[in-house]
């Protein structure tokens, strides 16, 4: 299926707003800098994002997310001065960040079209999952690269293996590498790590309950494997994934398997149109699993999907299921 006819005069209007690129970049010491004629401090900076190299000339400054979580790394970098559209949010925006997001166009509630996203005239887009970049749409890294505009994709959609919070920090670093302001990152790194250690400290010696991951499904269960940050959050969170033998981020399960592991805790994300309550009460009311500790003891935990993807509420992701896997050591 090819993808939307690229009207001549969109690309037209966009044309004066785009950076020189072979795909992805920046560095620098300041936003100034990074604006500047000849690109500022650190560039040009090359940076090859999920097998596409990028060369920036200088700072992107027309961003278009589409994702909450990639949103959510701009705003956690300062860097709402530089976008002029979000798409799709999986819940709500974090409080702390909320004043710089309401000030940002929502080009669509979920993915825009690729009229839609070329209509903002972004020179940067920056996707938090493969599908953002769908190529049925238009929207495939390589056509927008031929339209002029720099692309990224965040690292948990093309990371081989396990993803943690070294993939966090190389994010970040990136990200704010490619805006001109690489202190940036490693003050949120460094604060990060902090947060991280202290609730490290609080569960030393805790047993670690057997967790599973319910996203959603009916006659399958749709659960957190083990290569996404998923996984690595409820390990920080001193539990263990029972589905972490699963080499993906997310996968379908057998219910028959849920029963076979024996969870101790099952992690419901919240997200989308199904409450929390009605995940709940469908695990509770599935005869087979009526006697699976999890649901038998009604040890529910419940998570955020935006908390459990690979963006900048990692730390306190793990801070929150923590208190929830170990209210004995709960944070006071």
């Amino acid at each position: 299926m090819s993808g939307p006819r690229r009207a001549p005069r969109a690309l037209a209007a966009t044309a004066a707003l785009l950076l020189p690129l072979t795909a992805c970049g920046a560095g620098g010491d300041s936003p100034a800098e990074a604006k500047g004629e000849k690109g500022g401090k650190g560039f040009p900076y090359t940076v090859t994002n999920c097998g596409v190299k990028t060369t920036f000339e200088k700072a992107p400054e027309r961003a278009v997310t589409m994702n909450q979580h990639v949103t959510e790394v701009m705003l956690a970098l300062g860097l709402e001065d530089r976008m002029v559209g979000t798409a799709f949010l999986d819940d709500k925006i974090l409080p702390e960040y909320r004043a710089a997001y309401d000030q940002i166009e929502v080009v669509a509630d979920e993915y825009p079209s690729y009229e839609k996203l070329i209509a903002a005239a972004p020179d940067f887009v920056y996707g938090g999952y493969p599908s953002a970049f769908d190529k049925g749409e238009g929207r495939d890294r390589s056509a927008l690269v031929e339209d002029g505009i720099a692309t990224r994709l965040n690292v948990e959609g093309c990371t081989e293996g396990p993803v943690g919070v070294k993939e966090l920090r190389k994010e970040l670093r990136e990200v704010a590498r490619t805006f001109g302001v690489p202190e940036r990152a490693e003050k949120l790194i460094a604060e990060e790590e902090k947060q991280l250690a202290a609730t490290a400290e609080r569960l030393k010696g805790a047993k670690k309950p057997a967790v599973f991951v319910f996203d959603s499904g009916d006659s399958s269960a749709f659960t957190a494997g083990g290569h996404g940050i998923g996984n690595d959050i409820v390990t920080r969170a001193g539990g263990r994934n029972v589905f972490a033998d699963l080499d993906k981020s997310f996968g379908d399960v057998s219910w028959e398997k849920v029963v076979e592991r024996q969870p101790e805790i099952a992690v419901i994300y919240d997200y989308g149109g199904t409450p929390v309550s009605a995940k709940k009460k469908q695990l509770l009311n599935d005869p087979a699993l009526k006697d699976v500790p999890a649901v038998k003891n009604r040890r529910f935990a419940v998570l955020p999907l935006s908390s459990a993807v690979l963006g900048p509420r990692v730390p306190d992701a793990v801070d929150e299921l923590a208190d929830q896997l170990h209210p004995d050591r709960a944070a006071r």
